[in-house]
């Protein structure tokens, strides 16, 4: 079940937290972060065995219709059945995500926006809330 978040106001320096639990054999789960749904600026894409890529984060931004390079994270503190938490702190230049097993990482702010307001959940992930602070 997808769902799309329009008109929830996220700005530079503030942190995104999700939580969710993953569901039983799953292939991914994704949380975007735009401008609209076709100008992602930050696309998180946690992959357990999606033909392309196991236990891997793929992350990417996707305009003018094209996804850009992607940018991949080995840490995957993700299980099948198991609650999860990501937090996800905007800044002008990158976005800085923290999993939960407190490895942290940098993705480009490729769109350079101060606030975002579009947000996407996606795949085989229950997501329990959503705080932004």
């Amino acid at each position: 079940q997808d769902m799309i978040i329009k008109n929830m106001t996220f700005k530079v320096e503030q942190t995104l937290t999700v939580v969710g639990v993953i569901k039983s054999d799953p292939k991914r789960f994704v949380v975007d972060i735009g401008e609209s749904e076709d100008r992602i600026a930050f696309h998180f894409n946690p992959c357990f065995d999606d033909n392309r890529h196991i236990n891997i984060i793929v992350c990417n931004s996707f305009e003018g219709g094209n996804w850009h390079q992607e940018q991949y994270e080995k840490s995957f503190p993700f299980s099948p059945g198991k609650e999860f938490k990501v937090y996800i702190t905007v800044f002008t230049s990158f976005f800085v995500v923290t999993l939960s097993n407190g490895s942290t990482f940098c993705f480009p702010n490729r769109m350079g926006a101060e606030k975002y307001s579009v947000m996407g959940f996606h795949g085989d992930a229950v997501i329990r809330s959503i705080e932004i602070k």
